[in-house]
């Protein structure tokens, strides 16, 4: 159960993702900042496609996907379009890799420490989900006020 619940949950808020970026009447205003915001729209959802990426495509689902965190954060001006063809393409990854899971998978101990800890792979799994579910109030917040 626990599993079709994350898989709803990503699926869901993914594509929220994917609307907010459709959203900008001004492309050029996904990138930008102001005194009081220091990520962007853009980076934010850059750094949510890598983590997702990492922590559910290449740890659980063996993707070979290769995280450059620091570019989340600095690269600019990256087209809406592909922003939003990247959101399409880790919403695919995480179904098929949740299709594979198993209850026995989300009780084993998650392969990587990650918070200088062991945990359960659903229990990192659901911290995930919060940290999704975080920046994309930081995005929704983000497109409102800029």
């Amino acid at each position: 159960m626990l599993i079709e619940t994350l898989k709803s949950l990503f699926t869901r808020d993914l594509n929220k993702l994917k609307l907010e970026i459709e959203s900008y009447q001004d492309e050029s205003k996904i990138w930008a900042i102001d005194k009081n915001i220091s990520n962007s729209a853009g980076n934010l959802c850059l750094h949510l496609i890598g983590n997702i990426n990492t922590y559910i495509g290449a740890q659980l689902g063996k993707t070979g996907y290769i995280r450059n965190r620091p570019l989340e954060f600095s690269l600019k001006d990256i087209p809406k379009s592909e922003l939003i063809h990247k959101i399409e393409q880790t919403i695919a990854m995480v179904n098929t890799v949740f299709d594979s899971l198993t209850e026995a998978d989300l009780e084993a101990i998650y392969p990587e420490i990650v918070f200088e800890k062991e945990m359960t792979t659903g229990y990192f799994l659901v911290h995930l989900s919060t940290h999704l579910a975080y920046h994309l109030g930081q995005i929704n917040y983000h497109r409102r006020f800029i």
